[in-house]
């Protein structure tokens, strides 16, 4: 599986380093593009994330509009943006695609592929929602950065874990990052 991670500027890079290494561990060809804003946020949240992403997968700025997967004929197979800053949401509803990250979505969206975004923000704003519910009718997996609390979390990694594999659930992607209902 071809997977092309985009990492905006919203707070959450834990959630984008999470989702890459299990995303690597899964077997899965993995492209990262990084936005000037998220390089930004890992420097407050957690620091080791540039490298952390160089080891698992070719990085890519998000002025590389001539990456691999900047066109419908690079056959991925799923664009994630993780965390989805309010910014990117909008760009992507809109067909604004200014940056590698959008133009991904953008062709994930016209080749009918896998789009997952995981929005991280609070409280959301009806241009927001508005924004969100787009892309859902397009066909995007809206997974907002929601960690769930019945597989009983003891620690700040467990909650990452949560949302991270919630996100490969929507890929097909098995993994074990958190106890399932029931089990």
């Amino acid at each position: 599986m071809k997977i092309v991670l985009g990492v905006t500027g919203a707070s959450g890079i834990q959630y984008a380093v999470r989702l890459a290494q299990a995303l690597k561990k899964s077997g899965a060809e993995l492209s990262i593009a990084v936005t000037d804003s998220a390089k930004k946020v890992a420097e407050y949240e957690l620091p080791s994330a540039p490298a952390e992403f160089k080891k698992l997968a070719p990085v890519f700025s998000e002025h590389d509009i001539d990456a691999p997967f900047a066109s419908g004929s690079a056959g991925f197979d799923a664009v994630v943006v993780c965390p989805a800053s309010m910014k990117t949401v909008a760009a992507i509803a809109c067909g604004f695609s200014y940056n590698a990250i959008t133009r991904a979505a953008d062709v994930a969206i016209k080749e009918r592929k896998k789009l997952v975004l995981v929005p991280r923000e609070m409280p959301m704003s009806e241009i927001h929602l508005e924004n969100l519910l787009k892309l859902a009718r397009l066909g995007a997996i809206i997974i907002p950065a929601c960690p769930g609390f019945y597989h009983h979390p003891k620690k700040v990694g467990d909650l990452v874990n949560h949302v991270a594999g919630k996100v490969l659930d929507s890929l097909g992607v098995k993994h074990e990052l958190f106890k399932r209902w029931g089990k």
